[in-house]
């Protein structure tokens, strides 16, 4: 009996350790359930957010790269710009190089004389920095604001002056921070509606920040995406803001049609109804006149003569004369017409181009010098000849061709332009504009290899001069182009260097061992040269001309000839190219079977 009672208390004893075992089990499993509760909130919180679009706002001055001040972003078109408009006085303004870049080419900031020029085919507009007055022509106009400031080395033109000669409209809008809206492209852009509030996001991701809100009823404008974005439309927003909108958001598709609200002015030019035949005659002195009846005598089908007789004379636009009203008679009475030349080279080494045009006053001055002479003489034409123009002087320059235009255009005088046969280091000479604003536009289709190049070579090879032709017809309508041919040749020498010029040049990248110097001669003169030396002349496809080469006294000398067969092959590109003409530099130099060539083309 004491065994069985001995049993009973360990069972007992069993018992309670279980209860004790269960009480002690509630907190853990209390604890796990917390614990799997709290990843639960976690990760619903976690797919709220992943899944959620963002309510993050963009910094609207960092969107438009801006800081505190008078400044405003440029949005151009359906493109947020890196340049920057000014709020002056409550009008926004940009500078003189956003305004040459980006808006309207034509207008031209004098920095000597602080005057805004912009010209028209028979005006010239003129305002003065800070006057709330502008000129055209002579009559004054007055504006509640002045089209133009400066700051500094900086012009700002006012946005609604540019506007009254440019196709453009623009928006300006300053709430949170300012910019402006500009376009210049019209026609018809892609919109659509927005059927339900909404953001426009910076990138197609609802978590991107939002730019701006897009209500129920607003009109986007559906804009090109740069990148595949599924479900989202890249927009631009009446007021301002390029960004992403999402599908779902969006209800009708439209269109927007809008017309500019200035038309540029159509230039009228002074053209003949017949194929120029020109040809310059340089004229050195007064009594280098009297040859002229010689000079013409020589010639057939010659429509144009234009002889050297104006030169730049000091840096405040007056002009040297050599004039003759003789010669202009004698020329008309054989239906020839004069365009005389103006040049910049007689004294290129003490006038400045950079010094008178870039100041009206003398730019004007020179401008209205040419045109007395022209209508003292009766002249038909003027043929501007400024072989130094370079970058610093390039946007005055084609401002008094502009200039010019206008006064030429009111006095029936026909207006061309020399120009280099184009090339990357030239076209700052701008022969776009040239071929707007002048009658005519005339390449110097010469001097490929010029009297101090390096090396020897073709004044000009066919296949130079057609490459010429075809870059200019790039920027200038073939019914205004004339090109002019070489009447001579260079006589190319060739020495050997000394043993101490081969001694200092040794080490150089383009080592030459010899030097080259050259001689300009006529065609019957370069058939000389040929003749005594003994040499033969070979035709040259590629040049398009005969070429002769010869030795003498250790030297070697080379020549590729004009004649009348490298002329015809020129002359044939005017009808090629349908040009308006041909000109020959210079009257002299040429054969007299010459005439006879270029009259099959030009008839």
């Amino acid at each position: 009996m004491a065994t069985k009672r001995k049993r009973k208390r360990r069972k007992g004893r069993s018992r309670a350790r279980s209860s004790v075992d269960r009480r002690q089990l509630i907190p853990v499993l209390m604890a796990v359930l917390l614990i799997v509760i709290i990843l639960l909130i976690m990760g619903i919180n976690y797919l709220v957010k992943k899944y959620s679009p963002s309510d993050e706002r963009m910094d609207l001055h960092a969107y438009f790269n801006l800081e505190e001040g008078d400044g405003a972003a440029v949005i151009l078109e359906n493109e947020l710009t890196e340049i920057q408009a000014r709020m002056i006085d409550g009008e926004a303004y940009v500078s003189t190089d956003i305004l040459y870049e980006y808006l309207n080419p034509r207008f031209y900031w004098d920095a000597k004389e602080n005057l805004l020029l912009y010209t028209t085919p028979t005006e010239l507009i003129t305002a003065q920095v800070g006057s709330n007055d502008y000129t055209v022509a002579k009559a004054k106009y007055t504006e509640s604001y002045a089209p133009v400031k400066v700051d500094g080395d900086t012009a700002y033109v006012a946005l609604k002056y540019i506007q009254k000669y440019t196709a453009m409209e623009f928006e300006v809008m300053t709430d949170e921070v300012n910019r402006v809206h500009i376009q210049k492209e019209f026609g018809t852009a892609n919109t659509v509606t927005v059927k339900k509030d909404a953001h426009v996001r910076f990138e197609p991701d609802i978590k991107s920040p939002i730019l701006t809100d897009a209500a129920k009823e607003d009109v986007l404008y559906v804009l090109p995406q740069e990148e595949a974005a599924e479900g989202w439309t890249r927009v631009r927003t009446k007021n301002g803001f390029i960004g992403y909108i999402r599908n779902k958001y969006l209800g009708t598709q439209g269109q927007e049609t809008k017309e500019p609200n200035y038309e540029d002015p159509v230039y009228s030019n002074l053209t003949k109804d017949y194929t120029i035949n020109m040809a310059w005659h340089q004229v050195t002195n007064a009594e280098a006149n009297n040859n002229v009846l010689e000079a013409i005598a020589k010639t057939k089908g010659l429509t144009t003569i234009s002889p050297t007789w104006f030169f730049l004379n000091d840096n405040e636009g007056n002009i040297q004369s050599l004039a003759s009203q003789t010669y202009v008679n004698y020329c008309h009475q054989n239906n020839i017409e004069v365009w005389a030349l103006v040049n910049d080279i007689e004294y290129k080494d003490t006038i400045l181009d950079y010094e008178i045009l870039s100041r009206t006053s003398s730019r004007q001055r020179l401008v209205n010098n040419l045109i007395a002479k022209a209508i003292e003489f009766d002249l038909d034409g003027l043929n501007i000849d400024f072989e130094f123009i370079n970058g610093e002087s390039a946007k005055a320059y084609i401002q008094f061709i502009r200039e010019l235009s206008i006064m030429c255009r009111l006095n029936g005088i026909v207006l061309s332009v020399d120009n280099y046969v184009p090339a990357d280091h030239n076209m700052f000479y701008n022969r776009t504009e040239q071929g707007i604003v002048a009658d005519y536009v005339i390449i110097m289709g010469y001097d490929e290899h010029y009297a101090t190049s390096p090396e020897a070579g073709s004044v000009a090879s066919i296949g130079w001069v057609r490459e010429g032709i075809e870059n200019t017809l790039e920027e200038v309508p073939a019914e205004k182009v004339i090109n002019a041919v070489p009447f001579y040749t260079r006589l190319w020498e060739e020495r050997p260097k000394t043993d101490e010029e081969l001694a200092e040049e040794s080490d150089t990248e383009e080592f030459v061992p010899y030097v080259v110097s050259s001689k300009s001669y006529g065609m019957d003169a370069s058939e000389r040269v040929v003749s005594e030396h003994g040499a033969e002349k070979t035709w040259n496809d590629e040049c398009g001309q005969y070429y002769a080469e010869y030795e003498a006294d250790g030297n070697t000398y080379k020549m590729w000839l004009e004649d009348e067969e490298s002329i015809e092959l020129k002359a044939a590109l005017i009808r090629e190219y349908n040009l308006a003409g041909i000109a020959g530099w210079k009257l002299g130099l040429e054969r007299q079977d010459v005439w006879d060539v270029i009259l099959r083309y030009v008839n």
